[in-house]
């Protein structure tokens, strides 16, 4: 039987003997002083129960929105002390995006994994404040780059102290507005002996959009999910509400938080056939 590789400085690895891929998972932005955590208590239950290795995921300021009126947050300093206490109440590690150097700094006092957003992965700037805090950095794959590419991001950030790196999958551009997703980014981003992760949800993602709005393809969450856990990824990044009609940033291709036992539960069995093949 395959095993997933040992990465013993993820924080979301110390806390399971579990074999299984690891979630990355929560709301896209913190909209509020409440949801956050009840979104976070639901997931930790779940992967609980299935023993999925569990980090939240919550940016506490979105930069990346196309129109001036889209909404990035309640706060900096609000968003981010929500982070702190999700991550002390409930013993997890959380995720948060970071946009530029100050923001690293910033950030890493109240978070394990700084995220580099996909349009901002060659920045070699970001990618060397990230490193310096001696955080997890988590990168995102541009929609714009190849997978073998991306060996470039690991160096920049290896070169300026980091350590401890994680790429993720979230589609290759395909038109103006759509994204597709090539599998054997998963093989080929794993030569760089470092974690790999897809991304289900942003690689639905219907960019570009005139409304200035993405869209997406929720209902194919699922098909990719299936597709990157029978590929052995180490992990799968998803973004869940409980409400994604009205939720504040990319609605369009969340999860229903109340459908999130069912699938995960489905990824596992999938996750482990795969492994015994």
């Amino acid at each position: 039987m395959k095993t997933l590789p040992s990465y013993p400085n993820l924080p979301m690895l110390h806390h399971t003997d579990s074999n299984n891929f690891f979630l990355i998972a929560g709301p896209c932005v913190i909209e509020d002083e409440k949801s956050p955590f009840q979104i976070a208590e639901r997931l930790l239950e779940i992967t609980d129960k299935l023993h999925i290795p569990f980090a939240f995921k919550a940016s506490y300021r979105k930069a990346n929105r196309s129109r001036v009126d889209s909404f990035t947050g309640i706060g900096d300093w609000e968003g981010l002390d929500i982070l702190k206490h999700i991550r002390e109440r409930y013993n997890i590690p959380v995720v948060t995006d970071i946009h530029n150097e100050t923001e690293a700094a910033t950030a890493a006092e109240f978070v394990d994994v700084l995220q580099i957003p996909a349009f901002l992965c060659r920045q070699t700037s970001l990618l060397a404040a990230a490193a310096e805090t001696g955080r997890v950095v988590n990168v995102k794959k541009g929609q714009f780059l190849s997978p073998e590419s991306m060996v470039h991001a690991v160096n920049k950030i290896k070169y300026y102290g980091g350590k401890d790196i994680m790429l993720t999958e979230r589609g290759t551009t395909f038109g103006y507005q759509d994204l597709v997703v090539d599998f054997r980014s998963v093989p080929i981003m794993k030569r760089n002996e470092v974690p790999v992760v897809v991304d289900i949800t942003h690689s639905l993602q219907k960019p570009n959009q005139p409304s200035g709005i993405s869209g997406g393809d929720p209902e194919m969450i699922e098909t990719i999910g299936r597709a990157a856990v029978a590929n052995c990824c180490d992990g799968i990044f998803l973004e869940t509400h409980p409400d994604p009609r009205n939720a504040k940033s990319d609605g369009a291709n969340m999860l229903p938080l109340d459908l999130a036992e069912d699938l995960l539960g489905r990824l596992v069995t999938i996750g482990r056939i795969a492994r015994e093949v």
